[in-house]
């Protein structure tokens, strides 16, 4: 009989080998148990996939093998055991939508910010602050959307500026004590989430965007109550 182990193995090698015979691009390995990426025989020989999804599975780390899949725009971990990320995944050209959201980050790899395409980046429920970012990554100037509830923020560097394309920022449920001026001049932010949070003003230059975004900018000031997860 075959162990629970290689019978997930071979289904998985199964997939992967219908994958490249219909010259498929997208693959989803969503809740199976998987709890190494190098478990998924031949999964680094699929070039041409642009899409791979990953959630809800036991992954601790993702593999510098991540970087030959160089055509890849989406790609999701959502709710695994991650740690780390390898430098490597900076080289993937294409990405433009990034999932790594209820994972254990505390840090982001040298060079995150060198992902020419992002334009979505989802870390909520992590562990990073202010101190996790590395230098460039507000180099991301074509991010359009940034989730970062749930983290461990007291303050959101004023480097935000530079991500000029931003429509949307989540900063739900972190530690922030203010917002810096500089958020004012996203002149394109639609929605900006920071309820949850100790602030207690908006600076001044937020005018703009407090208009822009009066749909969804949410303030928990001292008299309210604190919302519910």
């Amino acid at each position: 009989m075959c162990s629970p182990r290689k019978k997930m193995s071979k289904s998985l090698k199964k997939i992967v080998e219908e994958c490249k015979e219909k010259n498929q691009t997208e693959l989803d390995f969503s809740d199976r148990g998987i709890s190494n990426m190098l478990d998924i025989s031949g999964l680094f020989t699929l070039s041409n996939i642009t899409q791979l999804v990953l959630s809800h599975n036991k992954l601790t780390s993702v593999p510098a093998n991540i970087a030959d899949l160089r055509n890849l725009e989406v790609l999701n971990v959502f709710n695994n055991q991650i740690e780390d990320l390898p430098t490597q995944i900076s080289s993937l050209q294409k990405l433009k939508h990034l999932n790594l959201g209820m994972n254990r980050l505390n840090s982001l790899p040298r060079g995150f910010g060198s992902l020419p395409a992002l334009e979505v980046l989802d870390l909520t429920y992590n562990n990073l602050s202010e101190n996790s970012l590395p230098g460039n990554f507000f180099y991301l100037t074509t991010l359009r959307a940034l989730y970062l509830s749930d983290n461990d923020f007291e303050i959101l560097p004023p480097e935000i500026a530079k991500l000029t394309k931003l429509q949307i920022i989540s900063l739900r449920d972190n530690d922030l004590i203010s917002l810096p001026k500089e958020i004012g001049d996203l002149s394109q932010l639609k929605e900006l989430h920071i309820q949850g949070n100790r602030l207690t003003v908006l600076p001044p230059e937020m005018a703009f965007t407090a208009d822009t975004c009066r749909q969804t900018l949410n303030l928990q000031r001292k008299a309210m109550t604190s919302p519910r997860r």
